[in-house]
């Protein structure tokens, strides 16, 4: 593990993995690290374990690289991403995303998240990245689609709710993204699924993404998705940023994510923005979003009229009877 320091001591950051200590050291060179088995602190810019490391392949795609693949987002408000393969190259998504495909494209459910690391570890390693989806709350299976034939092919995966849909390369953010759960859309084969664990307990109680969140790794294309309109924003080591607890959508490994309260008790009762706020602390990118997927069901759910809302729509004056001719309520 890195530990950093900078302004003669009065900035301190650790312990930090690789990962997070590369993206530190090419934010801000101009401090001082030390990790264990290391005489005494050096200058960022005479460790050549950062320097060299930062301009090659991250050290998490250990399954090999992903499949090179080409592709568009369509749309504005509710989008979709459509993949272009080349003979043999291959994607994987989540049950339920496929929108379309061309009859080259064959579709293979495997066991596991698909990358080369789970399906050439035994059973064992396949029932450890099954696990892992399970608990981040996806299901125990992937489907694979790969171009069989000959020339270009596509297949178009659509997201599950009015939103947007976010394009990253993992080589382009340190190799490895948390995000919420169910976020992730689909990306090529070869990107590793697996969880990324809260270890602060009144985090995961009130942070609004639980104690277990998605851990996408290595060096591939991977698209999520984020409710309402996206914001991206660049954070800076140790700047802050109060969120509410369902915007967050992805963020840097870099980047620690805690929860502050929301300020008085005025404010927690009465504020309608619930007790806590998650903070985000750089270094590192964070995505947000706009309409978090919980709100927008909260307010479906308390308009409906079988959870006492108010009916809006086509009146009948028949009432009730009228909804039960109309197929709108059910016995």
């Amino acid at each position: 593990m890195w530990y950093f320091s900078y302004n003669q001591n009065r900035e301190n950051f650790g312990p930090l993995d690789l990962g997070q200590a590369i993206q530190l050291a090419q934010q801000r060179p101009d401090g001082y690290a030390w990790h264990e088995g290391m005489a005494s602190w050096q200058h960022i810019s005479t460790i050549p374990e950062l320097q060299v490391a930062a301009n090659r392949p991250p050290p998490f795609a250990a399954g090999g690289r992903a499949d090179e693949i080409d592709f568009r987002i369509v749309g504005n408000d509710m989008q979709f991403v459509e993949v272009e393969l080349d003979p043999g190259e291959s994607a994987i998504a989540e049950a339920g995303a496929l929108m379309y495909k061309d009859a080259a494209i064959a579709m293979e459910t495997i066991f596991g998240d698909g990358s080369s690391a789970s399906q050439n570890s035994g059973l064992m390693g396949k029932l450890l990245s099954a696990g892992k989806r399970v608990l981040s709350g996806e299901t125990l299976f992937t489907t694979v689609f790969t171009h069989t034939g000959a020339g270009k092919a596509r297949v178009a995966f659509a997201s599950p709710f009015p939103g947007t849909v976010i394009a990253a390369r993992l080589s382009e953010h340190g190799g490895r993204l948390i995000c919420q759960k169910d976020s992730f859309l689909a990306g090529a084969k070869g990107v590793q699924l697996g969880i990324y664990l809260q270890r602060k307990i009144l985090t995961g109680l009130f942070g609004g993404e639980g104690f277990i969140m998605q851990q996408l790794d290595g060096d591939g294309w991977v698209f999520f998705h984020a409710g309402g309109t996206l914001v991206e924003r660049e954070l800076a080591a140790g700047e802050r940023l109060d969120v509410d607890t369902g915007c967050v959508v992805a963020f840097h490994a870099g980047v620690s994510m805690d929860i502050r309260p929301v300020g008085g008790l005025k404010s927690m009762l009465f504020g309608g923005e619930g007790i806590f706020l998650a903070t985000l602390t750089g270094p590192g990118k964070v995505w947000l979003q706009s309409l978090p997927f919980s709100r927008l069901a909260g307010r479906m759910l308390a308009a409906a009229p079988q959870g006492g809302g108010e009916r809006r729509g086509e009146g009948s004056i028949l009432g009730g009877l009228g909804d039960l001719i109309g197929g709108d309520r059910k016995f």
